[in-house]
């Protein structure tokens, strides 16, 4: 789920519509004055409105190659402080009389609160006499360099809820053993077959990639995953499908563990508030800045739809 441009997002009324009509009313902030100046005398933009826009669109376009976390949990956006998810146990079909409908009936089912009280947050910081001196290319650097950031972040947290589950709770009840060897053909069809043994459908492969060039070394991973160019996304690291998994990679992703997910009913991510651009400043220290955030809340709804294969071999060969 792609965050959306400035455009877009002003379109409908929402918390980030809201806190950027506040920011077109701060035209003292340093940093902004000097963004919006130097964009008018560039000729990008005519105004503070206008300013706005491009640093939200330059810091979405940096963020969205490293929101790479989206891609293996269900995105779904919220307005709510909580919600609740319940978690059916199993449901049976009883047919009583004929030509009769379908009466169907169940356990209670268990829940699981997500509270959306997460905060990814990128920000970086400069003089007043920095900022009168910054060149346009100097500052429109500084939001890409907050924006890459600002995707690292919240793709590490999304990770660590991952990281989190214990062994026993995973498909399987225990983690797939690696060996000490490279990843191949055979690390996927155990990972895939874990995950189905629990009777679910994993979509997504996540892996390092030093996984990655593993597979790729292997003649029965490339021809599996050939694809046109079209189907593929190097920047977001992912480059084709195999045995119905998406394969995503990341840096991000520890080195030597795999991670097949039925991203469908394995987690939730609620975002409250997509990437957001905003200013801030310590008149104190005299210290001024943009900041970049992401509030959401994560939570695993079935472990058993995740399989995790740890102890991979760490190096080419």
């Amino acid at each position: 789920m792609k965050p959306r441009l400035f455009e877009a997002l002003m379109a409908k009324p929402n918390e980030q519509r809201e806190l950027y009509e506040k920011l077109k009313l701060e035209a003292e902030h340093p940093f902004l004055k000097r963004y919006a100046q130097m964009g008018v005398k560039e000729g990008f933009f005519s105004d503070m409105a206008g300013a706005l826009g491009r640093m939200h669109d330059t810091l979405v376009d940096a963020a969205w190659p490293e929101l790479i976390g989206r891609n293996i949990i269900t995105v779904m956006p919220t307005a709510e402080a909580m919600e609740r998810f319940p978690l059916d146990a199993g449901a049976v079909g009883y047919r009583y009389a004929e030509g009769a409908v379908t009466r169907v009936s169940a356990k209670k089912p268990t829940t699981v609160d997500i509270y959306t009280n997460q905060l990814a947050e990128a920000s970086d910081e400069w003089t007043r006499e920095y900022l009168e001196d910054a060149t346009w290319n100097v500052m429109s650097k500084a939001v890409d360099n907050v924006g890459m950031a600002l995707g690292q972040n919240e793709t590490e947290t999304i990770l660590a809820l991952y990281a989190a589950v214990q062994a026993a709770d995973l498909a399987t009840g225990a983690e797939l053993a690696g060996g000490g060897l490279v990843a191949s053909w055979a690390s996927l069809l155990s990972l895939h077959e874990a995950v189905r043994r629990e009777h679910w459908r994993p979509n997504v492969l996540a892996v390092n990639e030093m996984q990655l060039h593993q597979l790729l070394n292997d003649d029965k991973f490339v021809k599996s995953v050939y694809l046109p160019s079209s189907e593929t996304d190097i920047a977001q690291g992912t480059i084709g499908s195999v045995l119905g998994m998406k394969v995503q990679s990341s840096t991000l992703v520890p080195n030597g563990t795999m991670y097949a997910i039925d991203t469908r009913v394995a987690s939730v991510m609620l975002l409250r508030r997509d990437v957001t651009v905003e200013d801030w400043e310590d008149v104190k220290t005299g210290k001024y800045g943009v900041r970049g955030t992401t509030r959401f809340g994560a939570g695993i709804l079935r472990s058993k739809a995740i399989a995790r294969m740890t102890n991979v071999k760490q190096t080419m060969t």
